[in-house]
């Protein structure tokens, strides 16, 4: 009987063991638990059962409830058992997916950083001296590193898509009530989407599907679109303000890359935007954040306030005594905001922005944590405060990690916004391997699981040396020495751009990433050795490849 739901289990818990981020997780599943979960969906898909979603494995943000497991909010003392899964976990375990275990996040989802936890801070997947985003860090590294197909998290401020630019993947921000919020510890409830995260547009959409709802409300009248090519606002380069360097050239890149797919670009003034942006911290909207948790915050402060992160306190506490007036204002300002932005957008059928002005590491986080924190919502904060749907997507590289940008547009014009993101697919990238990555090696699932395809098997330039390394599982390493090297086999894979960075991120020493020529003069991407790692690895050139000498061990 084909067992792929039970594979797929087994691969992933492996993928978790040699990943090495006990951060990502709150609670993990046993394994054992998983398995027996997966050996029964293969019998119910080899018994004729139409499972949809059965093969694949996800994580829940720690704020969903996953039956059996304890519902934190990323706040040990606050834990209850919930009764049952949360709607939208239980529509995709009941399309087939099987759910791993809870993950970490900024508490009672407040942040847009990552760190916020006394779990520890999720480290991003590219790199880990920066930060993974939040407040849904721990579910985006585990769809980036491969561990997980898919993962849920949520978006009050940005915190559904800015651990997806900051990790090379995808999030889907649907529109307010698309997804139930039911089993879900509020973070302000007016506000809340249930998000998905994937490494492909496809695979997120799949999982969206699975989880909504019927509109719950009526629906808006949108404009009547006019016949033609989608039409895309972009404000004047000078509103986006301050970015990381290198950031403002990667988002003309994106919105060229808009243009010469056939979109019309229009002209937006993002003032309304950023405007309210700044108010979803600043005004009385915090409020609801101290109406969510507010009272559970103050008496668990009475008593000593272990487990509680300080910026999180502060910032539920101080919502406290916000006067009603304030919110009255605040709510009317908001209003003609919106009258203002929903104006702009015009007959757009959507408004392409950075994801983030930038990318920060730990240390700028923990210098400045409300700050930094400020920064990185400059774009994200208005989109549920306008009722507007979103969608993040990668858009290249920006000095070797991920740079990400948003569609985003009306409510329910989600199908809409991932059709048009679609043309800003980032090219398909292409890796060397000579080794434990090979087709049949132990290693090779790494690339499945991110898409890979194989493209050919080759061989390197005859500049390389090939040594057999003492690692678990067996490995070679491959090292340029010019002059007195050979000809190596190689297999050449083609995945996503965001596939490779995935894994490299996962790559343990001695390995590294390089430059690989090829027999035909050209180079790629490529596994070589740190050359101090030779000393005691026995030379196999001679063999002329891994798979060769592997065939010699059993003569």
């Amino acid at each position: 009987m084909s067992s792929p739901s039970l594979t797929r289990v087994q691969s992933a818990y492996a993928r978790i063991e040699a990943a090495n981020r006990p951060e990502i997780w709150i609670d993990l599943r046993p394994g054992a638990e998983v398995e027996t979960e997966a050996r029964a969906i293969d019998a119910r898909v080899a018994a004729g059962e139409h499972l949809p979603l059965a093969g694949s494995v996800f994580a829940a943000k720690g704020n969903i409830d996953v039956a059996g497991l304890p519902t934190t909010a990323g706040c040990p003392s606050y834990a209850y058992q919930p009764e049952a899964d949360a709607p939208a976990v239980a529509r995709l375990r009941a399309a087939g997916a099987i759910v791993l275990g809870t993950t970490n996040l900024d508490q009672f989802a407040t942040g847009l950083v990552g760190t916020r936890s006394p779990h520890g801070a999720v480290r991003n997947a590219i790199d880990p001296h920066r930060i993974s985003g939040g407040s849904s860090s721990g579910s985006a590294v585990a769809v980036a590193l491969g561990i997980v197909d898919f993962a849920l998290g949520t978006d009050t401020a940005g915190s559904g898509r800015v651990p997806a630019a900051f990790n090379g993947i995808v999030g889907l921000k649907p529109t307010r009530g698309l997804v139930p919020t039911d089993g879900v510890v509020p973070a302000c409830a007016s506000l809340d989407c249930v998000t998905v995260f994937a490494r492909t547009l496809p695979e997120a959409e799949r999982a969206l599907a699975h989880m909504a709802s019927p509109p719950g409300r009526a629906l808006p009248a949108l404009p009547q679109r006019a016949p033609g090519p989608w039409r895309v606002a972009v404000p004047p380069q000078e509103q986006l303000g301050e970015m990381d360097e290198g950031w403002a050239q990667a988002y003309e890149a994106a919105v060229s890359q808009l243009r010469a797919a056939g979109a019309e670009l229009r002209t937006l003034d993002l003032a309304p935007f950023t405007e309210a942006a700044a108010m979803l911290y600043e005004g009385a909207f915090v409020a609801e954040r101290y109406t969510a948790v507010g009272s559970f915050v103050d008496k668990l402060i009475s008593e000593g306030g272990e487990g509680l992160d300080p910026t999180v306190a502060g910032i539920i506490t101080r919502a406290r005594d916000i006067p009603a007036h304030r919110l009255f204002a605040d709510q009317d300002r908001l209003a003609a905001l919106r009258t203002r932005a929903l104006a702009e957008f015009a007959d757009a059928d959507a408004l392409l922005l950075p994801t983030a002005p930038g990318h920060p590491t730990l240390a700028e986080v923990a210098a400045d944590p409300l700050g930094a924190n400020a920064r990185l919502g400059r774009f994200t904060n208005s989109t549920n405060l306008f009722d507007l749907a979103a969608v993040a997507v990668p858009a290249g590289q920006v000095a070797g990690l991920p740079f990400g940008v948003m569609l985003i547009g009306p409510a329910f014009t989600d199908e809409r916004l991932a059709l048009m993101a679609c043309a800003l697919a980032v090219p398909p990238v292409r890796v060397a391997v000579v080794g434990a990555h090979l087709s049949g090696q132990p290693l090779n699932g790494q690339l499945l699981a991110l898409g890979a395809e194989l493209e050919r098997t080759t061989g390197t330039a005859p500049v390389y040396r090939l040594h057999a390394l003492a690692t678990d599982p067996p490995k070679p390493g491959l090292v340029h020495v010019g002059a007195g090297g050979a000809a190596i086999e190689a297999e050449v894979w083609r995945l996503p751009a965001e596939g490779l960075g995935r894994l490299v991120a996962a790559l343990p020493r001695p390995m590294a990433l390089g430059r690989v020529m090829l027999a035909d003069g050209s180079d790629v991407p490529g596994f070589l050795c740190e050359p101090d790692a030779l000393g005691t690895a026995r030379d196999i050139t001679g063999y002329g490849g891994w798979r060769a000498y592997l065939e010699s061990l059993g003569d």
